[in-house]
């Protein structure tokens, strides 16, 4: 851009009573801007007016959208060059945006892209790690693997109800949109809430652990290595992914895609040495798979938030449906693919590392796939823990990328920060709710240990999951006529919501603990901002000069700004 940043903002920000932002964007050397509106995201914004063009005509009530921007009930539309000329935008970088175009996400997920968001994210350290943490709840080799396939089965139905709601709603979000669909402002707000500064931070922070607990392992053989080292090298992959996803989308989902087709790679080479040892006889610890001790319900309930741990992520290709094209159709297709390739890989790697090493050398190692690497791949045995940490970078990249577009699309409805609901004006890139998250992640690596957050992340997220499945069911009888381009029969988020409530009630009815109570009154809590700041609207006079230098540092505006850039 020629014109600088301190030009562009040069007006300073003002707010409606409601708390939504009216962003005056003035360009130099014009007395007098041009007011335009948009009623869907909140936003309402001045601009240097050059082409005489009648504004109102051009986005009227907020429910027409320039150049495929998706609102709730806008058609899919292919992106195309804002230059007009109809080419489709394949840089890294977008060129700027045209004169009089919306800024805005582009559509710039496929279906190849769909596959590996969902698969990058669910094949993380979960599978190298989690199947010994379920062996010991469940006392069996037997009920372990029929726990690993029910969550895999869980996690399919869970998003095949998921995406009836993607494609009625395609808002990004997930679960906050569909909330809103159902049952209004406040349920969606404790869910923006508690995501935004629990649950997505803390996946990132166990997931960006386990990558420097491999990595750093990978250069010390007789000691543990140092938790300082670890945690730092933890906080240096968050900075590198979050500056990939700042940079470009399309850099951040090629990322994403080569890193999907490493881990790949990685589980075949898994599979392939299980299959040869089998091919060998070795098959006694196969045997008998059902002896040992019977588990409780709670236990299992328990297992179940170590399995679902590893396949977490099923529900993110939710998080960026205003940027798949044609969601109709690819967001059920990338589901009904992804899912069970994830659950065949885990059945076999599970198989696999039991041809390799007994039920009790699996609970004793702390790194179930390098204890295999070191039993089957003799020199190569470094390959193990190259394939992990390439593994969980994959999943933090598709988590971190998912994380943006829930405080995107929660904040332009007003529930959070405005700032956050920013995109980058050339790169098209939701910065702020990215580098917010990836703030509150590194405080989690810096101050929190793995399996903590793992408690804590699996109990919370399901009761959110479990409302997800209500919202599909209300609203099937209170927007009946909504138009749904899949419809997932009823019996499937019945049973997902069952299930879901089991999981959320069978630990704490088990063995209780204090930590489920904190969970809760910490969802609880979000009432406290809610009712001041969202329901009666109040806005501090200071967070107008604070969204104006964030705006100016980090070079972002509203999506809904009719902004010109030379």
């Amino acid at each position: 851009m020629r014109s600088s940043i301190s030009q562009l903002f040069s007006a300073a920000t003002d707010h409606d009573a409601g708390g939504r932002n009216a962003h005056q964007l003035q360009a130099a050397g014009t007395g007098t801007p041009t007011q335009c509106t948009n009623g869907y995201a909140g936003h309402s914004g001045s601009i240097k007016d050059v082409s005489k063009t009648d504004w109102n005509s051009r986005i009227g009530d907020g429910t027409a959208q320039l150049n495929g921007t998706l609102g709730r009930g806008t058609s899919e539309t292919a992106e195309t060059d804002s230059s007009g000329t109809g080419g489709m935008r394949d840089a890294l970088e977008g060129p700027g945006s045209a004169q009089n175009d919306a800024i805005h996400l582009k559509r710039r997920v496929g279906l190849f892209s769909g596959v590996a968001l969902i698969v990058g994210t669910m094949i993380g350290s979960g599978i190298f790690v989690s199947p010994s943490g379920l062996l010991v709840r469940t006392g069996s080799i037997g009920v372990s693997f029929i726990i690993w396939m029910a969550c895999g089965l869980l996690s399919l139905l869970g998003a095949l109800a998921y995406a009836e709601l993607g494609t009625m709603n395609t808002s990004s979000g997930a679960e906050w949109a569909y909330f809103m669909d159902a049952f209004g402002a406040w349920p969606a707000f404790l869910f923006s809430w508690v995501s935004t500064l629990v649950l997505k931070p803390s996946q990132m922070a166990i997931i960006c652990l386990s990558f420097a607990q491999y990595a750093v392992e990978a250069f010390v053989s007789e000691c543990d290595p140092p938790l300082s080292v670890v945690k730092m090298v933890a906080i240096l992959a968050i900075v590198s992914i979050l500056f990939v996803n700042c940079y470009s989308v399309n850099l951040g989902m090629a990322v994403q895609n080569v890193f999907t087709s490493a881990k790949l790679i990685a589980v075949l080479i898994v599979i392939c040495g299980g299959a040869y040892k089998l091919c060998q006889g070795n098959t006694q610890h196969l045997q008998n798979a059902f002896s040992g001790t019977t588990p409780s319900l709670g236990a299992i309930a328990t297992a179940f938030y170590t399995g679902l741990w590893a396949y977490d992520g099923w529900n993110n290709l939710n998080y960026v449906t205003e940027e798949i094209q044609n969601p109709s159709k690819n967001l059920p297709r990338s589901i009904i693919i992804g899912i069970p390739l994830v659950t065949l890989c885990y059945a076999l790697i599970n198989v696999s590392y039991l041809a390799a090493m007994s039920p009790t050398e699996m609970i004793e190692s702390e790194a179930v796939a390098v204890t295999f690497g070191n039993r089957i791949l003799g020199v190569m045995a470094w390959l193990m823990p190259l394939s992990v940490t390439i593994s969980t970078f994959g999943s933090a990249n598709g988590t971190l990328f998912a994380a943006g577009r829930l405080c995107f699309a929660a904040s332009r409805e007003g529930h959070l920060l405005d700032i956050l609901s920013y995109v980058h004006v050339r790169r098209l890139t939701p910065a702020p709710g990215l580098i917010f998250h990836s703030l509150i992640a590194g405080a989690m690596v810096l101050y929190g240990t793995i399996d903590s957050l793992i408690d804590f992340f699996s109990f919370t997220a399901w009761i959110f999951y479990g409302g997800a499945m209500v919202a599909l069911i209300v609203m099937r009888y209170t927007k009946p006529n909504y138009p749904r381009p899949y419809k997932v029969p009823l019996i499937i988020p019945i049973l997902v919501m069952v299930i879901s409530g089991y999981l959320v009630a069978a630990p704490i009815i088990e063995k209780p603990q204090i930590e489920y109570l904190y969970a809760v009154l910490f969802i609880l809590a979000g009432l406290i901002f809610y009712v001041p700041f969202v329901h009666y609207g109040y806005h501090p006079k200071f967070m107008d000069n604070v969204t104006l230098f964030f705006q100016m540092l980090f070079e972002v505006v509203p999506t809904t700004s009719m902004a010109m850039f030379d």
